[in-house]
């Protein structure tokens, strides 16, 4: 049963989040108004709005209008109830870094969609992530020492992901004579720094390379894309991120065991 309470939460959160992908690109409150479809406007009534079950009774199409529901808000709903279920499941023993490590996934999850949708991430969310990064410092079960040796590394981390895309954007732009990385993607791997430390800059970088790679290299052969194409790389970041908050790998110890 408790499982089922905090998997319902986790979709209610996902809806909430759905909200904020659509409006905050569009500068629309988050208040008001009230949940709306996009094509005909018409406000969308509590008994069509329930996470994943309105979907599937709706067969994905607005009630009024018979327009498609973007299979993009059940997905959002799904995987966020499934990130806090392992999260709960995982760290319910340790519930400060519960709580942090929680709303920084939330945020990355929103960070993702609208990177993939715009191409662009808001300073305001890099900034955020960032700060819960700081505060989560003490419980983070990445870092060890005392309270100071904790912000160290939390500042560490930092800076070593900000240092790390700002490099990357410097050697781009001399081979290929353009930006070959967003501004946002330096800050907000510098956010991800502040819960990852340095060592987990390179878990992070490993893994999101590794999966962007795999993105890239299918749209390429699918002929979606070319090879001097720009691709997000916000979302691979977010993914390897959320990936470490439940379960952190340390590559470096892992390629020494090799």
């Amino acid at each position: 049963m408790e499982n089922i309470i905090v998997f319902i939460f986790g979709l209610s959160i996902g809806s909430f989040l759905n909200v904020c992908i659509y409006r905050l690109p569009i500068e629309l409150s988050l208040v008001k108004p009230d949940s709306f479809c996009p094509s005909c406007k018409k406000e969308i009534k509590w008994y069509d709005n329930i996470p994943i079950v309105s979907y599937i009774l709706l067969g994905g199409k607005c009630r009024y209008c018979k327009s498609k529901i973007s299979y993009l808000y059940p997905l959002i709903e799904i995987i966020t109830a499934i990130i806090t279920l392992l999260f709960f499941s995982k760290w319910k023993y340790e519930p400060y870094w519960l709580f942090l490590s929680l709303i920084a996934s939330y945020l990355l999850i929103i960070v993702s969609v609208i990177d993939f949708k715009t191409m662009l991430i808001s300073d305001f969310f890099s900034y955020s992530i960032a700060i819960l990064g700081l505060i989560a410092a003490n419980f983070n079960p990445i870092f060890s020492g005392g309270f100071q040796e904790r912000i160290l590394s939390s500042l560490s981390g930092i800076l070593a992901g900000a240092g790390f895309i700002f490099a990357l954007s410097y050697i781009g732009k001399l081979i290929y004579k353009k930006d070959a990385v967003g501004e946002g993607d330096m800050f907000l791997l510098g956010a991800i720094g502040s819960f990852m430390g340095v060592k987990g800059i390179v878990s992070v970088v490993i893994i999101a390379s590794f999966i962007g790679s795999i993105y890239g290299i299918s749209l390429i052969l699918f002929k979606k894309i070319d090879r001097l194409s720009y691709m997000p790389f916000g979302p691979f970041l977010s993914l390897a991120c959320i990936f470490n908050l439940y379960h952190y790998f340390d590559f470096i110890k892992f390629i020494i065991e090799i």
